[in-house]
């Protein structure tokens, strides 16, 4: 039986894809996002640990509710991927109790690992921090490739999935990166849903409390018109796109 760290749970969330979500946060992340608003979930054994067994107890006591809403499970983190035997049995173990899987990626992880997943995945949610490879390396502190890369596969597998993106001040709020995002989603089949995310400072105290220098701590958020204006130009190419 497959053990993970998780950092916590959320038993009826309505942020991390459709209806009411049981949504469990992995312990763990390769990324190091200078926006992050949970550092705390970097380590992956400061998690708790926990079998997939005992999880699925908990799960199953929701199922009730989450089924009534057309909602299901989503794997979130950190980034589950790096505990991907453990995700791959929770999600079987979804799936054999008919409950509607969705996993909340970075995509930072090997296609061949991350194709095991897919199966026994209906919906992905792609967090794309940015699409130019070195303004990510700056902002996350690793390479764009293999996400992009995840990305050509999910259309290859024909596997549904969204597409979000926080939008962080002076990174990737000029309108003509919007520009050219949205002419680089709409060529996918798959895409279903784009989720524009407004940067805010919530996890600020967070860094601070593990003693951590928050580099963008004078950045204001977006304005909720410079955020319409950035849907728009999605939903001008014909793609669903909603501001979080």
């Amino acid at each position: 039986m497959a053990k993970g760290f998780i950092h916590s749970v959320e038993s009826l969330g309505t942020q991390d894809g459709p209806g009411i979500r049981y949504v469990v946060f992995t312990q763990g992340c390769p990324l190091r996002c200078k926006y992050c608003h949970n550092p705390d979930t970097w380590c992956m054994t400061d998690g708790q640990k926990i079998e997939v067994e005992e999880l699925m107890n908990k799960i199953l006591r929701c199922k009730p509710f989450i089924s009534r809403s057309k909602g299901g499970i989503t794997i979130s983190g950190g980034e589950p991927t790096l505990q991907i035997d453990f995700v791959l049995e929770l999600l079987k173990r979804c799936k054999e109790e008919e409950i509607h899987t969705a996993l909340d990626t970075s995509g930072y992880v090997d296609k061949d690992k991350f194709e095991k997943l897919l199966p026994y995945t209906d919906l992905v949610l792609l967090d794309i921090k940015h699409i130019d490879d070195i303004e990510h390396q700056e902002l996350t502190g690793v390479s764009n490739q293999k996400i992009l890369e995840i990305l050509n596969l999910l259309e290859e597998k024909g596997k549904s999935f969204w597409v979000r993106h926080v939008v962080v001040p002076g990174i990737n709020d000029k309108v003509e990166y919007i520009k050219k995002l949205s002419k680089l989603l709409v060529t996918l089949d798959n895409l279903e849903k784009v989720e524009l995310i407004p940067y805010h400072q919530l996890g600020v105290h967070k860094w601070e409390t593990i003693g951590l220098d928050y580099e963008l701590k004078d950045v204001e958020p977006p304005s909720k018109e410079k955020m319409e204006e950035f849907k728009e130009i999605f939903i001008e190419k014909g793609i669903d796109t909603v501001v979080k």
